[in-house]
């Protein structure tokens, strides 16, 4: 059965005034560019560059969104997400190995790549936005899932 999702342009602009905001800040603060796989992958040991406790402060931000939106708004966040274990590890598979393959991940990229005019964040978001958008086609209309 295909789940419907609700139309919240206000809600959507404001998270991407605060996403671009974000990742304007962290790059004038700290000369560093807000790509969530990059940060992620950087907190497992060996540790180079900067310290272990700014990747861990950027990853604890992001887990505590959630908590603290449904705390200021009073209701919880939502999502539908496949009961499917297999597909799901073989999605989190891909995503790992998409984001290693093209040096970054969407917010990396499509974020902060496309503000800069890099041709290969441009390459690379246009290629996994194509992708997003065939395999939701393929598993909404041909599929049926």
């Amino acid at each position: 059965m295909i789940e419907t999702t609700e139309f919240t342009p206000l809600a959507s602009a404001l998270g991407g005034i605060l996403i671009g905001s974000s990742a304007v800040l962290l790059m004038a603060f700290t000369g560093r560019i807000a790509g969530v796989s990059g940060y992620l992958s950087r907190l497992l040991p060996p540790y180079t560059g900067e310290q272990p406790l700014e990747r861990l402060a950027f990853v604890a931000g992001l887990l505590a969104a959630a908590p603290l939106y449904a705390f200021v708004t009073g209701s919880a966040v939502t999502h539908v997400v496949s009961s499917n274990n297999g597909l799901l590890v073989a999605a989190g598979l891909l995503v790992g190995f998409g984001s290693v393959l093209g040096s970054g991940c969407t917010s990396g990229h499509g974020v902060c790549g496309i503000a800069r005019l890099s041709p290969r964040s441009l390459a690379a978001t246009a290629i996994f936005m194509a992708t997003g958008l065939a395999t939701v086609f393929i598993m909404r209309h041909v599929a049926g899932v």
